[in-house]
């Protein structure tokens, strides 16, 4: 995306990390200068969106301290004096993590997550923290995606009445919204690239195993990861760049050094060229309007030489049978695990502690319950042979038996289908009213999945995914940049109350 950066400080609305970068190399900008740029658009802007649910209050002096090491040409590289928003379940020393909980006020870590630290490292300026759905969407089946306790509801620039999906609601909401460049969400079904889809952004939930959870408030160790969310396939690359690697307190990224690349260098926008790519013509549910921007996004992929296979025929119910108790299974030891490590004024210890401090905080029960919390409880732990089947059979299903298969039969380099309906109304009494999704055999698999900008339902946003085998991060990254530079599909929110329904 081409920008004219020449008043970049005052303008900061849809550029690019990429022309960022380049901008504060020319020595165009400064980071002090381009941080109080986003620092006043939050200020000006997200009033009405409440996706950021914290500022980081030394976000000046580390991008002063950025612009030291570039006038002593001692620069760190291309993100060094970029600003990127964080997800509040992400530990960053000094400010709370809460998971949008206020049972975890108290939760300031003392140092960053790893992921993190690898940002600040590459010279990123952590500029605050976003909202979320509270506990990433784990505590209720009826919630609405985007409120917590800690942060109120975030919403859709798109349409303010409408959701901004989650659990990534803040960062995909803010992104969209030019309130940074680039933002971290986190993933465990769909909480990357459901907000990234209605909010107009490509996400990347990458190969469970590439990028640290050390410091992240968890779900399930199966599943979560984190990952960039940005406003072009090029940006989301420089930030997997950053953060991809191993970590030793993270046993699941013992491969990610010897599996990471440069993810930059690997994007080609010829790569459609002769790809043979399988249409996923068995994941049902999506409307019509979406299907019919799908169908032109297909004929886009053909007119740049792919080679497009229907696939009509896949059985979900291995993966869907016992997908929530795994889920839950693993929230009950994972989460105690976070908890017995968290900041010692937390007093919420256990997955117990923090049902009990809802029942008794009227804030936190006000719109929908703990049922899933409750029921997480009540389970066995890794012993339990329910589980250990689910597990398995649903990791079997998904990634082998289903990703892995599908690819070598019809010989295909990766996967294709619309990644979710366009967003819905708000409801804070009824909860979410999800359409089609394209999230859950990636992420069962614990495989990468890429959404990227496809088009609009009604003025919405709506993507489409690019699935392929674990560590495949690479390939799917230059298909969605071949397809985003051929189509340049996204378009820029208007922050209009409401749109008419799709």
């Amino acid at each position: 995306m081409s920008t004219d950066l020449s008043s970049i400080e005052k303008g900061v609305v849809e550029v690019s990390l990429a022309d960022t970068a380049a901008a504060l190399a020319s020595g165009k900008t400064t980071s002090a200068a381009l941080t109080q740029s986003y620092l006043a658009r939050i200020k000006q802007v997200d009033p009405k969106l409440r996706s950021v649910l914290a500022v980081n209050p030394q976000a000046i002096e580390a991008a002063k301290a950025s612009d030291a090491r570039r006038a002593a040409k001692q620069t760190l590289g291309p993100l060094d004096g970029v600003p990127i928003l964080i997800k509040d379940n992400i530990d960053v020393a000094g400010m709370p993590n809460t998971g949008g909980s206020l049972a975890l006020a108290a939760n300031i870590p003392a140092k960053d997550a790893p992921l993190v630290k690898r940002l600040v490292d590459a010279g990123a300026v952590v500029l605050g923290k976003t909202n979320l759905s509270e506990w990433a969407n784990i505590r209720s089946s009826h919630s609405s995606s985007g409120w917590s306790g800690a942060g109120g509801l975030t919403r859709n620039p798109y349409a303010l009445d409408r959701s901004a999906c989650g659990s990534s609601s803040g960062s995909g909401s803010s992104i969209a919204a030019s309130l940074a460049p680039a933002a971290i969400g986190t993933e465990t079904d769909g909480s990357i690239t459901c907000p990234a889809s209605i909010n107009g952004l490509v996400g990347l939930k990458p190969t469970v195993g590439l990028v640290s959870r050390t410091g992240v408030i968890p779900i399930s160790h199966s599943q979560d990861t984190a990952g960039p969310m940005t406003r072009d396939v090029m940006d989301t690359a420089l930030v997997l760049n950053a953060i991809a690697g191993s970590d030793a307190a993270d046993t699941a990224t013992a491969d990610a050094d010897a599996r990471k690349t440069d993810y930059v260098k690997g994007l080609n926008s010829g790569s459609l060229k002769g790809a043979r790519l399988g249409v996923m013509r068995f994941a049902k549910d999506y409307r019509p309007q979406t299907l019919a921007v799908f169908d032109q996004a297909l004929e886009a992929l053909k007119a740049q030489g792919a080679v497009l296979v229907d696939i009509t025929e896949f059985d979900m119910k291995p993966i869907a049978d016992g997908r929530l108790h795994v889920l839950l299974t693993e929230l009950k030891v994972d989460l105690n695990a976070y908890l017995t490590g968290a900041n010692p004024n937390v007093k919420t210890r256990t997955l117990a502690d923090v049902i009990a401090f809802n029942k008794q905080e009227a804030k936190e029960l006000a719109y929908f319950d703990q049922d899933l919390f409750e029921t997480a409880e009540a389970t066995a732990g890794y012993s339990d042979p329910a589980y250990v089947t689910a597990h398995d059979g649903g990791k079997l299903a998904a990634g082998p038996n289903g990703i892995d298969r599908l690819l070598k039969e019809h010989d295909l380099v990766a996967l294709l289908t619309p990644t979710n309906d366009p967003t819905w109304l708000i409801d804070l009494v009824n909860g979410d009213n999800f359409g089609g999704a394209a999230s859950t055999i990636p992420a069962v698999a614990g495989y990468p999945h890429l959404t990227v900008p496809m088009g609009a339902v009604s003025g919405l946003p709506v993507g489409i995914s690019f699935i392929g085998p674990a560590w495949s991060e690479q390939t799917i990254l230059s298909l969605g940049y071949a397809y985003e530079q051929a189509t340049r599909a996204r378009k820029p929110p208007t922050y209009p109350a409401t749109l008419p329904l799709p």
